[in-house]
């Protein structure tokens, strides 16, 4: 009985979409994120409104290790959505296999986003499309506001 106690205080108090009962939802940023490390993230409800027009980087779970810089190269498990309508376009969960880059090559939301971020962070970016794909003319992304769940897994 206390357990379905607990599921409906949660659900009314916004922490449902959880993959499942045990989730901890982040509730200190823009749009919540469950918090439980080495698990893909879920992303919760988007508010409502127009989305930000600047940049949002915020810490669902906060690292220890390894800081990023803007010359790292960096393994990460990311969840990608769109404001629009919040569906998940691209998870690198769903492969299994974490994706390795340098920073300089992708989008500059993650450049300026993930700096300072230590290994072992789950970072929530929010990105207007002018840190996105806005600047690539024809890229079906160019005009969506991007939210990504970005796991810092190692940087080197």
């Amino acid at each position: 009985m206390k357990k379905v106690a607990l599921v409906l205080a949660l659900s009314l108090i916004g922490l449902t979409g959880c993959s499942e009962i045990g989730d901890v939802m982040s509730t200190n940023t823009l749009i919540p994120v469950s918090t439980t490390a080495g698990e893909e993230p879920v992303i919760g409800k988007i508010p409502s409104g127009p989305a930000p027009t600047e940049l949002v980087a915020e810490d669902v779970i906060v690292g220890t290790g390894t800081t990023v810089d803007a010359n790292s190269t960096l393994t990460v498990h990311y969840t990608l959505m769109q404001w629009s309508d919040g569906a998940i376009l691209e998870s690198s969960w769903s492969g299994g296999n974490p994706a390795t880059f340098p920073l300089i090559d992708v989008i500059a939301g993650w450049q300026q986003g993930l700096v300072g971020a230590k290994v072992g962070t789950r970072r929530l970016l929010v990105i207007p499309p002018a840190l996105g794909y806005g600047p690539s003319a024809g890229h079906p992304l160019e005009a969506q506001t991007l939210i990504f769940a970005v796991d810092i897994i190692a940087v080197s």
